[in-house]
């Protein structure tokens, strides 16, 4: 079948779309496109066309693997023209969701009509881009510039009935194709409303709307560079005819595409859909139900780690062996609960149903009819070990048990288990409930039955499931490690914390390592470090002023001070001298000699050895692909999307440069460069043989 058919009805031709899955706008369906509406305008027996979908989307937009380049002609705009131009009237039946080039090929369209509910957007920002065939010059023409804007800067899907000057009727999804017909009838001898007719103008109103929208995008899109050229475009349809107006838009457009910030933007589009991918899984392996879940812990991870699953309408057992601790942990549940309410995101009804959903025990023996049990309990290998031994003998055959471990071996832990091909590892990021990334950790022995259950569980609670194999802290973990590890030397040789957090927060991260260490608590990554000592103790200034800080009391923002201090009720951070004078005594003590330090080696030191770490990572087989590395530093620890993950970034600047720098201060850093700055084998493979991290297949 072709992806595009016409059928003629009522002297109405009705053109469907059918390019499974997304009737992305490809070369194919863009020359059926323009094939059909020839048909239908050289036929004396049709008096008006009618543009709609055979699949549940209307359009996902267009197809962004032929950004690579190659024949695309007819382009998109070439299309919507002749759409736009005909002499016949074009009605768009909207019958799913419209997005990106989908919903320009609508704006295009004379008349447009939707189903209930129905959701349309211009998601292209989020690409790197701007909408390119026209989005930016007919949306603000069919809609009030406020609404047009919002729409284009932020990318977001909207609900067609809050947008009702852009539709002629919103209607029932049985009805929607006999109306879109009648419409067409009736409007087939009426003058054609075309949206390049509308003129614009600019005017005072106008001007402070894009002044608006630009001091809120200079405030919330830092380092992104298509925002801006968002509301250029925009703007250029008030002040410029349609048809200039569009060159002006295509000339912006092309300016996005030329820039690291959109590739890394694509990169991470494709990157996140790979993620899901499990080439060495049977595609015909089943999978096991999770009709019922028991979480182990009603602490905060415990807490935030059932909520994705009551969200989801899962019931939950949730287990802690004091009743005043499982009180409490439901207690606080509720709360977030009405918070969100209070906030309007959730109605009263919705608290009580996702409430229901819990069932509270102290008795390990609650959970011998759950199909997947969470423990998330205290980060200390023989509790585990004991809490997964008490749960082999109280849980069903065939259920999973599943840790919540950051750090800790989880083949050891499925060895105290007699089923360790029903164990596998749900590495939460917290808040649980929030953040989308999980990490689902394979062991030695986890069955693909177990795996490819949890990788669509992780859709299903609406997170980011990357697959990553067992080593010390994964994959998100083993590398932040040495990102803290590197702030931390850079204090002792003269760089002040705000000065690390200031270079990192411009680079684009929301927090540099310093404030994020207080915001976690100083004392989780103490306790790491007191179960590592034999890999670190060689090394006396391995965090050793966080450490002196612990001891001290001084845990972070839940204390009142960490490395900042904090006043009462503020989450700001305030310089401590007395951290400096920590410092420059432990330097004093350890015979290092304290200097200014750059803004670029600053940086170098701590991204530079945090990429090395994730090509050992790589190369190790503990991730899958390089792109996974990305999906989990953008989506766990908020590496900024513009630069596409640490991964995608040391691609974009050279690999030869990372390798260059990380020899640098191997060399220039004394016995410290010599231990911690080798460069991964695998990056001076990549350097030698002129390859990327996205080229490489792991053996």
């Amino acid at each position: 079948m072709s992806v595009v058919n016409h059928v003629i009805e009522h002297n109405v031709c009705v053109i469907s779309m059918a390019n499974k899955p997304v009737n992305a706008l490809s070369k194919q369906i863009r020359v059926g496109l323009i094939e059909a509406m020839h048909v239908a305008l050289n036929n004396d027996n049709v008096n008006a066309i009618v543009i709609t979908s055979e699949l549940a989307l209307f359009s996902a937009g267009a197809d962004i693997t032929e950004f690579s380049g190659g024949d695309l002609s007819p382009m998109l705009p070439e299309v919507l023209d002749v759409i736009e131009n005909s002499t016949k009237p074009v009605v768009a039946a909207v019958n799913g969701g419209a997005f990106g080039g989908g919903l320009e090929l609508a704006l295009s369209c004379h008349y447009r009509v939707t189903v209930e509910g129905n959701k349309v957007g211009l998601p292209e920002v989020h690409l790197g881009i701007l909408p390119g065939a026209g989005g930016t010059q007919r949306l603000p023409r069919l809609l009030p510039a406020a609404q047009a804007l919002q729409m284009i800067v932020s990318g977001a899907p909207t609900k067609a009935s809050h947008i009702p000057s852009l539709f002629e009727k919103v209607v029932d999804a049985s009805s929607l194709l006999k109306v879109a017909i009648e419409l067409a009838v009736d409007v087939a001898s009426k003058p054609i409303p075309r949206a390049s007719d509308v003129k614009l103008s600019m005017n005072k109103e106008t001007e402070e709307v894009i002044s608006q929208t630009q001091a809120m995008v200079d405030a919330k899109s830092r380092g992104f560079f298509a925002p801006s050229h968002c509301i250029k475009a925009v703007k250029a349809a008030f002040e410029l005819p349609f048809a200039e107006g569009l060159k002006r838009e295509g000339e912006l457009f092309m300016e996005c595409m030329n820039t690291p910030q959109a590739r890394a933007q694509q990169h991470f589009f494709f990157a996140e859909r790979a993620a899901g991918a499990l080439p060495t899984i049977a595609k015909d392996t089943a999978t096991r139900d999770i009709k019922s879940v028991g979480i182990i812990g009603a602490g905060t991870m415990g807490g935030g780690i059932a909520m994705n699953f009551a969200n989801a309408g899962i019931p939950i057992v949730m287990l802690e062996l004091e009743q005043a601790n499982l009180d409490k942990g439901l207690s606080v549940i509720r709360r977030n609960y009405e918070n969100s309410a209070k906030k309007g995101k959730l109605s009263a009804e919705q608290v009580e149903q996702r409430m229901a959903m819990f069932t509270g025990t102290t008795e390990y023996s609650d959970l011998s009819d759950v199909d997947l049990v969470i423990e998330a309990v205290f980060e200390k290998m023989s509790v585990k070990k004991d809490v997964f031994q008490t749960l082999d003998k109280v849980c069903k055959p065939g259920a999973i048990l599943a840790s919540n471990t950051s750090t800790l071996d989880l083949n050891e832990i499925a060895q105290s288990t007699s089923r360790p091909q029903d164990v596998i590892g749900l590495h939460f990021f917290s808040p649980a409930n929030v953040m989308k990334l999980l990490e689902i950790v394979k062991g030695e022995e986890t069955s693909d039955e177990v795996i490819k259950t949890s990788m669509k569980l992780a859709k299903t609670i609406k997170k980011v499931g990357v697959l990553v194999g067992v080593c010390f802290g994964f994959v998100g973990n083993r590398m932040i490690e040495v990102y803290g590890r590197e702030a931390n030397r850079l204090m002792l040789e003269g760089a002040t914390p705000e000065q690390v957090d200031a270079v990192i927060y411009k680079f684009g991260l929301p927090m540099g390592p310093f404030t994020m260490g207080d915001m976690a608590g100083l004392d989780i990554g103490y306790f790491v470090r007191q179960s590592r000592q034999e890999f670190i103790k060689h090394d006396p200034s391995y965090c050793t002023v966080a450490d002196e800080l612990v001891v001290a009391g001084r845990v972070g923002l839940k204390a009142g001070k960490g490395v900042y201090l904090y006043e009462s009720g503020s989450r700001k951070p305030i310089p401590d001298a007395e951290v400096i004078d920590i410092a420059k005594r432990r330097a004093s003590e350890l015979g290092i000699e304290q200097r200014e330090i750059s803004e670029q080696e600053i940086l170098e030191r701590c991204i530079y050895p945090l990429i090395n770490e994730g090509a050992n990572i790589l190369s190790e087989g503990i991730a899958q692909r390089s792109s996974d590395i990305d999906v989990i530093y953008v989506y766990g620890y908020g590496f900024p999307v513009y630069r596409g993950g640490p991964m995608k970034y040391a691609d974009e600047i050279g690999l030869s440069q990372i390798l260059e720098r990380m020899k640098h201060y191997q060399a220039t850093l004394g016995e410290y460069g010599e231990h911690w700055f080798t460069p991964s084998p695998l990056l001076q493979e990549l350097v030698k043989n002129e390859q990327t991290f996205a080229s490489y297949q792991a053996k």
